[in-house]
């Protein structure tokens, strides 16, 4: 590891104005460029004025140094400086964090992990085969459009009835479902589901920015011959099983698993199904208020990521899709 003190970072914020809410789309899309790995810092910063009393606050970061905890943090501990507060010493950093995980792989909860999803991705890995509009690229581009849409409060509430019956959780009746579906399009009984897993299994990582999440890679048949319930049982045991074992890095099992390489698709799944509670990072500090501005970047990184947003009353949804 190099760790850099903050004196070697040649870091700067821009600030730039703009006249209408059209100019900010243009702005943000020139905002957000590749990353070179080798170069410090990861992160880019730059506000846009909008209006005497409004701004636009961007921050671009590497993956590999942050995930969406570390950008709930960075809005919190930035408006507690913004208030004048001092912030808590951490009493670990990631380095830290990097070194644990490093040893830990020679523990034998680390073999007794890696056994587990060897043999959940022993045999012939499938493939999934949806039917398509176009030709699948060679090697993937990433271009993504998106979807949104709601379940409302009588689906909601049946499908937290079917969790309450069950003793599952709202994710595992929603996965059962996406699988469900997946199996129907693609007529296939193998199905393969990511999902990711926040990774902080401890007190201590709770305020540290930087890239914890890991994906666990879901497999499992859906049996035409099996009742909806049955089912959900099974995916009930595979989702606990999984977290039980979510130490194991997703990038080692792909290193160790017998693959075939295809640029076109992401390695072992080709779905990803993300369930969020919903906490919206609205914070007021003095004269200010600080919330999400949402914006569209048109990425897609697997064929179809479908984003759920638990709320009182209803599920949201956005679907995005490569195009």
């Amino acid at each position: 590891q190099k760790v850099y003190n903050a004196e070697e970072l040649n870091f700067e914020i821009e600030e730039i104005k703009v006249c209408s809410e059209a100019e900010v789309e243009i702005k943000t899309k020139d905002f957000i460029k590749p990353f070179d790995l080798e170069k410090t810092p990861l992160l880019r910063v730059e506000v846009i004025s909008l209006e005497e009393d409004r701004h636009i606050m961007l921050f671009d970061m590497h993956h590999i140094i942050s995930d969406g905890v570390s950008m709930a943090i960075l809005t919190k501990e930035f408006s507690e400086l913004y208030e004048g507060k001092e912030l808590e010493e951490l009493k670990v950093q990631y380095k830290d964090y990097s070194a644990w995980q490093l040893k830990k792989k020679e523990s034998e909860e680390f073999k007794s992990q890696e056994e587990y999803w060897l043999k959940e991705f022993g045999g012939e890995i499938p493939v999934l085969n949806l039917p398509t509009d176009y030709t699948r690229p060679k090697v993937k581009d990433f271009k993504g459009g998106s979807i949104n849409f709601a379940l409302d409060k009588e689906i909601t509430e049946g499908l937290r009835k079917v969790a309450r019956e069950t003793g599952s959780t709202m994710y595992m009746v929603l996965l059962s479902n996406i699988n469900v579906l997946l199996s129907k399009y693609s007529g296939q009984e193998d199905i393969i589901v990511g999902s990711p897993i926040a990774g902080r299994n401890h007190i201590d990582l709770e305020n540290i920015i930087g890239m914890f999440v890991n994906t666990l890679a879901i497999r499992s048949t859906v049996n035409s011959e099996l009742s909806f319930k049955d089912y959900l049982k099974s995916i009930k045991d595979k989702a606990l099983k999984a977290y039980e074992n979510q130490d194991y890095q997703f990038e080692e099992l792909v290193d160790n698993v017998n693959i075939n390489k295809d640029l076109s698709r992401n390695p072992l799944f080709d779905v990803m199904f993300v369930l969020q509670n919903m906490e919206e990072a609205k914070i007021e500090v003095e004269k200010l208020t600080f919330r999400p501005y949402v914006s569209n970047n048109n990425v897609e990184k697997f064929d179809i990521t479908m984003n759920a947003v638990e709320g009182n009353e209803e599920i949201y949804f956005s679907l995005s899709y490569a195009t």
